[in-house]
């Protein structure tokens, strides 16, 4: 097969491989000649499409033509263009069938004192302002050489933010700040200030609660005469505390996954989404949760993900999402669909229509069961969907933030950075699994060459459960590739 139908009512196909002008394929028993060169991954038209007619793939619309296309010919920026444009209004009509619940898996993890269960054991170091990321860098790199081997890792997380911030900006900073210190993946915390910065120690305290004092240690650096010595000591007694922990049986029924899409190509919505909703719907079948962020990457197929609400509430919630997301790009002078990238373009994504359809696969079909303000922890089980840009840094780091254990990551393109939580990359094409094995944990392009969904999707969970017990790490832990952004949106003084 050299082209693919996705949907019955798709009026385009996906070229599974590169092909020439004047060749021939056949789609469901129609032959097609092709009119041009169509890169792998890129659309052809089935059938003549006027000016200004809907292009469908997905069996949903990805934009409007340009100008009259005829059969055979490749259907790209060129002439595609989005239908999007403004605010809109939207009518909640459910279109949702609840999952049947399975019997949980089971993992190895770490079980927390406060219920919550980690799948590492590390000692993490937080900054709250920027300006001691050097100290925190220091005590990472020194405390290391003496404690790491007594746990999973030892890691800081700095940032340029915690101070010269105003308002909701400023209380974005402290609730991510405070999602890092409270992952379950950290069995310790050494929380570190300088004294003077807005973003105050005692105000994380207050913003923390009744945190337990045993895990979370504050150190002040202007209140103490040799910062690195006093550090050093404070993470060895992080370390021994956080060592008294051991793994245990855990249902996966615990496991909260961060779903991402970041250098998508045209095979994305085709193997690699469809492969982590496969996954999502499995494990939310099981009682666990998944997030769902990248909200700018919604837009063109919100609908759908708002008739999987679960009340009239939630399909609100969802819209305020969604509009809310399209006043800042508004509010900012931004082209609300200025997307998708050109590394997007390039593996043959047009529109943000043909992007958001892809993007939201990996939710699979599970119904919306809460809407999550950014900072907000993951407390309903099922899928979550959670208030963030499509930027990878940031949306992975705020998906941890809210409590993802783990990043599943899918990718056309590849890139090697990763989360605070373990990232998997999940390719969509085997070829780059193949040319980037360092970056790449897990290939879905198997799905092209004849593998099926369930198969796949099997392997996949078997995998996630390994990487969850420990047997396995993701390269961005082997290569020590860990990044926490902070989702910047207001005035810096």
């Amino acid at each position: 097969m050299k082209l693919l139908k996705i949907n019955p009512a798709d009026n385009v196909a996906v070229a599974l491989m590169t092909l020439d002008p004047g060749e021939t394929c056949s789609v469901g028993g129609t032959a097609i000649t092709l009119a041009d060169s169509v890169a792998a991954g890129h659309k052809v038209a089935l059938v003549p499409i006027a000016a200004g007619e809907a292009t469908i793939k997905y069996g949903h619309p990805i934009g409007r033509a340009l100008r009259a296309i005829t059969p055979g010919e490749t259907v790209h920026t060129h002439n595609l263009k989005t239908a999007l444009e403004g605010l809109l209004e939207y009518t909640y009509t459910p279109q949702y069938t609840p999952l049947p619940p399975r019997e949980p898996g089971v993992f190895q993890g770490y079980r927390r004192p406060d219920g919550r269960v980690g799948i590492r054991n590390e000692v993490w170091i937080v900054p709250t302002v920027g300006c001691v990321n050097s100290t925190a860098a220091y005590l990472e790199q020194h405390a290391q050489r003496f404690f790491a081997h007594e746990i999973d890792g030892l890691y800081a997380f700095p940032h340029p933010y915690g101070c010269s911030q105003l308002s909701d900006d400023h209380e974005n900073t402290r609730r991510a700040l405070a999602g890092l210190i409270n992952h379950p993946n950290a069995g310790a915390v050494l929380v570190l200030g300088l004294g003077c910065e807005n973003n105050t120690v005692e105000g994380m305290q207050e913003l923390l609660g009744d945190y337990d004092q045993e895990r979370i240690r504050f150190l002040v650096c202007q209140d103490v005469a040799n910062e690195y010595e006093a550090g050093l000591a404070l993470l060895q007694e992080l370390v021994a505390y956080a060592g008294q922990f051991q793994r245990e049986p855990v249902p996966m029924s615990e496991l909260i996954v961060g779903l991402k899409c970041g250098g998508s190509d045209g095979f994305s919505g085709i193997t690699a989404n469809p492969l982590v909703g496969a996954f999502t719907d499995r494990l939310t079948a099981e009682g666990g949760s998944a997030i769902l962020t990248e909200v700018p990457e919604m837009f063109g197929a919100e609908t759908i993900l708002m008739n999987r609400c679960r009340t009239p509430e939630l399909f609100e919630q969802t819209v305020a999402l969604i509009n809310e997301f399209k006043t800042y790009f508004m509010d900012n002078g931004q082209d609300i669909y200025e997307n998708p990238s050109p590394g997007n373009k390039a593996g043959g994504i047009s529109t943000l229509e043909d992007k958001s359809l892809g993007c939201i696969q990996k939710g699979g079909a599970s119904d919306v069961v809460a809407v999550l303000n950014y900072g907000d922890p993951v407390t309903e089980k099922g899928l979550n969907l959670l208030t963030g840009p499509g930027n990878d840094l940031v949306s992975v780091s705020s998906m941890t933030a809210s409590g993802a254990q783990v990043i599943l990551f899918t990718t056309g393109r590849g890139t090697p950075f990763g989360a605070p939580a373990p990232t998997v990359k999940i390719s969509s094409n085997t070829d780059l699994a193949r040319r980037k094995s360092a970056w790449v944990d897990f290939d879905a392009g198997p799905l092209l060459d004849g593998t099926s969904m369930e198969a796949l999707a099997d392997e996949l969970y078997e995998y996630i459960c390994a990487l969850a017990s420990g047997e396995v790490r993701t390269n961005n832990e082997l290569h020590g590739a860990r990044e926490f952004t902070i989702f910047k949106t207001g005035v810096t003084l």
